[in-house]
């Protein structure tokens, strides 16, 4: 099972393009035990994620979200809030990881902040490269 997972900021704060945000991202998924990131995007007022259960049994989506939220505004001692729940969905059999991921990079150019994907630097490439 692959998830693809976008949380979003309360009131669109524009709060999580920035370097203190993406280490605070990257702190919060060390923590994690049952999931497993295969790709992510941090944008000004929400992110993606990409991620699959490592044990299907032991992992809720709602404790996935939930978790991530709570260790993010820890890390930053954030006065922001998150919205409540998350959008998630399960990516069927008959769709592409890769084509939902090119569509994710997309997101900061279709977004005016740079003129090529790459030159974004708050994502996690499905490779695992940052």
């Amino acid at each position: 099972m692959i998830y693809f997972v976008t949380i979003c900021v309360a009131n669109r704060q524009r709060v999580l393009a920035n370097e203190m945000a993406f280490n605070a991202f990257k702190a919060a998924i060390s923590k994690l035990e049952n999931w497993r990131i295969l790709a992510a995007m941090l944008m000004p007022d929400h992110l993606h994620v990409i991620v699959a259960p490592i044990e299907s049994h032991n992992a809720k989506l709602g404790n996935f979200s939930a978790a991530l939220k709570r260790w993010m505004r820890q890390e930053l001692n954030a006065s922001w809030k998150w919205q409540l729940g998350c959008f998630d969905r399960l990516l069927r059999s008959d769709e592409s990881l890769h084509d939902k991921w090119l569509y994710v990079q997309e997101n900061p150019v279709r977004a005016g902040l740079v003129t090529h994907w790459k030159d974004w630097p708050y994502q996690i490439g499905l490779n695992g490269t940052l």
